[in-house]
């Protein structure tokens, strides 16, 4: 089978904006390559004891800052490379309305394909996909690689597979943070949109009762209830799918939501009526741009907003019925 690499270079503040644009789209699984982060570790390096560093390393140094997105070569992943090019062209406007912040310079936007065998492919991204500490105790790590939990850490097992996040990106890393905070032992957690289902094994790690995750996409649900049997949560979480806004009829202590902006405030109304009464509405996959219009959204249905997290241009807000 072969595959289609799209590469989209830019600036280093293009970086998010780029991913922002891609989640959009529906794409959860892109590759970063940033130079600085090269210059930021070298800047470092007398921290550590090295005695050798790779010279190809070095050389990423000087380097564009990259975001890489690979599609199957077929008549929906041409598809979706158009899609890619018209949510890239669009955010220089994006950039002039001060959606990014102000002065933001997102550098050329170029975008470059090639098509290849997936030979290679198949398996080379998981060199990108290692163990990491995304909250106070929880840690996500792929089925491949070897990791040893430190004393109070629970460990989130994934295989997800090229279509789905590793659940390392900021947006979820927030969701995860916040759960840590406000999922208590025997709460019952709805998760909206649950994709591969990290956060709904989250929920089952951090001794919630009941864990629901509903999702729209057929192929998602597969691979959360794996991803649920892989992690030994059955008895506390499924999967299925379904759309919040009609047939779904599970109320829950916390309700949590990595979607975007829009779809979190579409939602809200009907999240209201699937709270048991005190019920937490923990929501992420927002841009800060857009988190006082978010907020408002939900002040207008009755909500009370307890917490807002920033992490990078993205945010996630807390809100209490």
């Amino acid at each position: 089978m072969k595959y289609i690499q799209i590469d989209i270079r830019g600036s280093r503040q293009a970086i998010e904006p780029t991913i922002a644009a891609l989640l959009e789209i529906g794409i959860t699984d892109a590759v970063i390559e940033d130079p600085a982060d090269i210059a930021d570790l070298l800047e470092k390096k007398n921290d550590y004891d090295w005695d050798y560093i790779d010279e190809s390393i070095l050389e990423l140094e000087n380097e564009t800052p990259k975001v890489t997105v690979f599609v199957e070569e077929n008549e929906e992943g041409r598809a979706k490379l158009e899609e890619i090019r018209e949510a890239v062209a669009g955010l220089e406007a994006r950039a002039e309305a001060g959606e990014f912040g102000e002065g933001i310079d997102l550098g050329s936007l170029d975008i470059s394909v090639k098509v290849e065998d997936d030979s290679e492919w198949k398996d080379n991204w998981k060199e990108y996909f290692k163990p990491a500490k995304v909250g106070k105790t929880i840690v996500v790590k792929p089925t491949w690689e070897e990791y040893k939990p430190a004393s109070g850490e629970k460990v989130i097992e994934i295989d997800p597979g090229m279509a789905f996040g590793t659940g390392t990106h900021e947006t979820t890393s927030l969701c995860i943070r916040l759960m840590e905070e406000y999922v208590k032992p025997g709460m019952k957690v709805l998760d909206v949109g649950c994709g591969s289902g990290i956060l709904s094994v989250a929920a089952a790690l951090l001794d919630a009762s009941e864990v629901l995750g509903v999702e729209i996409d057929p192929v998602a649900v597969e691979i959360a209830k794996e991803n649920i049997a892989l992690n030994g949560v059955g008895n506390v979480a499924r999967a299925q799918y379904g759309d919040l806004t009609k047939g779904i009829d599970f109320k829950a202590d916390v309700i949590v939501a990595n979607l975007m902006a829009d779809l979190v405030m579409m939602l809200s109304e009907d999240v209201a009526k699937h709270l048991l009464p005190g019920g937490i509405y923990i929501s992420s996959g927002i841009l800060t741009e857009k988190e006082v219009q978010v907020a408002d959204t939900m002040r207008a249905l009755g909500f009370k907003i307890m917490e807002v997290k920033e992490d990078g241009m993205w945010c996630a807000i807390v809100a209490k019925l």
